[in-house]
């Protein structure tokens, strides 16, 4: 019974180990209409690349609050940025101000591949 319950163990260890390694693919994002993709990041790198389409709110800026105020509280927004944290931090302002439909995307390589846009330079 005890080389059973060692086996089994080995077993799942080298299941979850590996699987623990390996980089998810990041989730299909719901996009509809009038869904607005936010980029958090400063406006350089926003100018470097970002989401066709998105709109740039620099969640460092002392204007954030001010500017997201100025949309729709029940709106649908995806948020990104370079690794996901400012993306999660501007969630978190978000919500408090009482936006409700808010999906943190994460970085913006992961975003585009959730969302399937592509990443560009122009406005």
């Amino acid at each position: 019974m005890k080389k059973l319950l060692a086996s089994l163990a080995l077993v799942l260890a080298a299941t979850f180990g590996l699987a623990a390694c390996s980089t998810p693919s990041p989730a299909p994002a719901a996009m509809t209409a009038g869904t607005v993709v936010v980029d958090v990041r400063t406006p350089g790198e926003y100018a470097q690349g970002h989401l066709s389409g998105a709109v740039n709110v620099d969640v460092e800026s002392p204007a954030f609050d001010s500017q997201v105020k100025q949309l729709p509280t029940d709106g649908t927004y995806l948020v990104y940025c370079h690794s996901g944290s400012r993306a999660a931090a501007a969630v978190s302002r978000m919500t408090a101000m009482g936006f409700s439909h808010l999906t943190n995307v994460g970085g913006i390589s992961d975003a585009s591949a959730s969302t399937g846009l592509a990443i560009v330079t122009t406005p």
